[in-house]
């Protein structure tokens, strides 16, 4: 079995000892601590902007994100297209299926999630939990949480977002855009420039990892497009850090 150091151990999402819990009503998240406290900040900005931000989801365990991955290669959980329309499984090739989920959900072990850093948000003045489903048409123009989302892209672009960034806001033909996706930049940065894609390699196989012989054939390409942010079109203040 591979050995990992503790910063892959908290790379992949194999331990929460590093993370605190954070209560949004009557849900417990996990985070790391700056993250926690940013957030809380940019909750209280956001109250005063007449918004109510609230999570969906942070910190995910590579246990959960191998089985909602499981789940999607077996067909237990529908696949989607570029648009958030369900796509027919039975009619996909492995190839299609593995393009499919990761067009939506990472690869456990390469997801943002793992690292406490990253959460997906949403407005609960507009929208009750149990509706959120995290598709482009709550986000977009005329979503019910689209005017929160404006508010957060001004509030990015001037660095006033309390470290928080996008890192899937454009379209690469690889992760689909997720506006409701929020990282916290000055601790998700140092994880991901010290990411090694052989490690992460050793865990998709030793977890067999559905579609592992595809991930292997394809790593440098996904690892480029899939979990390296690219600089191009962020603020300033983002490229200075994903640069370094």
């Amino acid at each position: 079995m591979t050995q990992f150091t503790e910063l892959q151990e908290k790379q992949f999402g194999l331990v929460e000892s590093h993370l605190i819990e954070v209560q949004q009503g009557k849900r417990i998240f996990m985070m790391v601590p700056q993250a926690a406290e940013a957030l809380g900040l940019l909750q209280a900005a956001a109250g005063k902007a007449g918004f109510d931000l609230q999570l969906v989801s942070a910190y995910r365990s590579f246990e959960r994100q191998h089985q909602i991955f499981t789940a999607k290669a077996e067909g237990r959980r529908p696949l989607l297209d570029d648009n958030g329309v369900e796509l027919a499984f039975d009619r996909l090739s492995d190839a299609q299926r593995l393009r499919a989920i990761m067009r939506w959900s990472a690869v456990p072990g390469l997801s943002r999630h793992h690292w406490g850093t990253d959460v997906d948000v949403f407005d609960a003045n507009t929208m009750a939990l149990q509706d959120v489903q995290l598709v482009p048409a709550e986000v977009d123009d005329g979503g019910p949480s689209a005017a929160m989302h404006d508010w957060l892209d001004e509030r990015i672009a001037n660095n006033a977002s309390y470290g928080f960034f996008r890192p899937y806001q454009f379209d690469r033909g690889a992760i689909a855009p997720e506006r409701w996706h929020l990282s916290y930049l000055p601790a998700a940065a140092e994880l991901q420039c010290q990411m090694d894609r052989d490690v992460a390699l050793n865990l998709l196989q030793g977890e067999s990892v559905p579609f592992c012989d595809i991930l292997a054939s394809r790593l440098d390409d996904i690892w480029e497009r899939f979990v390296t942010v690219e600089p191009e079109g962020q603020p300033e203040w983002v490229k200075a850090a994903l640069l370094v």
